[in-house]
């Protein structure tokens, strides 16, 4: 299996990603188009280039987490599209075989007794969204090794199921497995993600302790070495997502012992 860690807020350049994903001997990183020197525009490809191929690791992409494909503005929606288009191409460059993506609830109306949501509400205008997201990035990614994959986060709706099994009809989706996130919400995905483990393809790896996750391994409650042997199953790639360099390294310090 091929080890990742994510992007860290305490580490603010590449190179200060690069040195502890060496010093820990993992394989690669998870950039994090959340942070403003992720952006597309601020990417210089030939020095990310040159910094993986001197120090023998690679990239995975992790998508902004407001991105949101199927919004009904349309001035939204394109713009998030072409997020996901340029991404593609940046992935090619940097030979990134994974993009990470969370597929947005959009937005919801309280009503005194429920939340009702408006891709649910609108179903039919939000999978032809989905269909044709599927479709163009298809034609975008034809002919690579590429996967887009979709991770879990709190808790698949309806729609959200409806709408990954379209995306899954194609070769170029795939899921990603956020394990603490299913614990926290008492993994309600989980059944979800095992009946389709065939197109699982990158997994998110921390511990969780009733609603808090990302936590160091061997201090919450979920039993890593299942999920391990899940991804093992599957040649998946492991980014070990916690969200301290301390926490890391206890996570590493933990995996060694066990």
């Amino acid at each position: 299996m091929l080890w990742g860690i994510p992007t860290l807020i305490e580490n603010y350049s590449i190179e200060e990603s690069i040195n502890l994903c060496k010093e820990l001997n993992f394989n690669f990183i998870e950039l994090n188009m959340n942070l403003p020197q992720y952006q597309l525009e601020n990417l210089d490809i030939n020095k990310l280039n040159t910094l993986k191929n001197e120090n023998n690791i690679f990239f995975t992409i992790h998508l902004d987490e407001n991105l949101n494909i199927s919004d009904f503005n349309n001035y939204v929606s394109d713009a998030y599209l072409k997020t996901v288009l340029d991404t593609i191409e940046i992935a090619k460059k940097l030979s990134a075989k994974t993009i990470n993506m969370h597929l947005s609830k959009g937005v919801y109306f309280t009503l005194p007794d429920k939340k009702v949501y408006l891709f649910e509400q609108y179903k039919e205008n939000y999978l032809k969204s989905i269909t044709s997201f599927r479709d163009t990035v298809e034609i975008k990614l034809k002919n690579t090794d590429i996967k887009i994959c979709i991770e879990n986060t709190n808790g698949y709706t309806d729609f959200q199921i409806e709408a990954i099994d379209i995306l899954l009809q194609s070769p170029v989706f795939a899921l990603t497995f956020d394990i603490g996130h299913s614990h926290c919400v008492g993994n309600i995905d989980e059944r979800f993600i095992i009946e389709r483990e065939n197109k699982l393809f990158h997994l998110h790896l921390h511990d969780a302790q009733n609603n808090k996750d990302h936590l160091a391994l061997g201090t919450g409650d979920i039993d890593i070495e299942r999920y391990i042997n899940l991804a093992k199953k599957h040649n998946c790639t492991i980014v070990l997502e916690t969200k301290t360099v301390k926490a890391l390294k206890e996570s590493v310090k933990w995996l060694n012992n066990n």
